[in-house]
């Protein structure tokens, strides 16, 4: 009689990880400690958007939807990684990969989406400041955010399905400390070539489109912002998109190097590198960038330790 458990294990993918790594336990810490922060960064920039009447405007609503991406982003990925390097759980069943891809590949598109979606934002309050009101009002944002979670959500089922249908070879070892596409595309005995097809004509709706959008919105900002003959309105203006547009360059830059290029071009270091970048250190970042160069967020921020503990203190 056959062996169940062991059948059931010979089905399971390995991740690789960082077990190429000389001392990869002592990533973990990083790896924590990052995470940590950015689950404290994300969580606390939802809460202060929430409680903040000042904080209730389009560009708030957007801000709150990009961390609430970065916290999923990140879960998805850090505590299976983090199991990986502290238990040594190497081994992930087809069900469970085919899921972290799934929810990856929805959280990366909506990380574009939003991003894309603030630049709009920012383009309207900087090139068409006296319609701001009108046009982004409380329905159009809805919309565009709806419109968002919806597209990327039946994006990643088409890609998750047909990952599902390739026929996988062993060894079955992943080449990446989580379930990515090229990697898994690697371990096929069937063809993939309408696999990357789909990368290559999905991601421009999904990845190239927001690209372009935010691009083109910046250009008309840079351009406003130039005609602006106060050296103070320029500042102004210029500081209300500087930390929108770093975290653009990261996010965008790494996630288009590493995914738009042949999969014959697969390098382990590269791509894990991106995937660090994109998945641990960009949503630990991005709600640090956004609140220390805001105001408003500060002032919230202040507003909510001096109710939290001061007035607690004295009562």
């Amino acid at each position: 009689m056959p062996n169940t458990s062991t059948e059931l294990l010979s089905t399971d993918f390995i991740l690789v990880g960082f077990s190429d790594v000389q001392h990869a336990i002592f990533l973990a810490p990083i790896f924590l400690t990052t995470y940590m922060l950015s689950l404290f960064g994300n969580v606390l920039l939802l809460y202060l958007t929430m409680i903040s009447p000042h904080l209730h405007s389009p560009m708030y609503f957007f801000l709150s939807n990009l961390s609430l991406v970065d916290l999923c982003l990140t879960t998805v990925v850090v505590p299976r990684l983090l199991l990986n390097l502290l238990l040594g759980k190497k081994s992930i069943s087809p069900p469970e990969c085919f899921a972290q891809a799934y929810f990856f590949i929805a959280f990366a598109g909506l990380e574009c989406f939003i991003l894309s979606i603030m630049a709009m934002d920012r383009f309207v309050a900087v090139c068409k400041s006296l319609h701001y009101v009108i046009i982004m009002n409380k329905r159009m944002c809805l919309k565009l955010a709806l419109a968002s979670w919806i597209i990327n959500f039946v994006n990643s089922v088409l890609h998750t399905l047909l990952i599902a249908t390739l026929t996988f070879c062993g060894p079955k070892v992943i080449q990446h400390f989580f379930c990515d596409l090229f990697p898994l595309f690697k371990l096929a005995c069937s063809k993939t070539s309408i696999n990357q097809l789909v990368i290559f004509t999905e991601g421009f709706v999904v990845v190239a489109f927001p690209f372009l959008v935010t691009f083109i919105s910046y250009i008309h900002i840079i351009w406003t912002i130039l005609n602006i003959h106060s050296t103070s309105g320029r500042k102004t203006a210029f500081s209300t998109c500087s930390a929108h547009l770093s975290v653009v360059l990261i996010f965008y830059g790494t996630v288009i190097c590493v995914y738009f290029r042949p999969s014959s071009t697969y390098s382990l270091a590269y791509d894990r590198l991106g995937g660090v970048l994109y998945t641990v250190i960009t949503p630990m970042l991005n709600p640090f960038i956004f609140s220390l160069r805001n105001k408003d967020v500060k002032a919230a921020f202040k507003k909510f330790v001096y109710t939290k503990l001061f007035i607690r203190d004295n009562q």
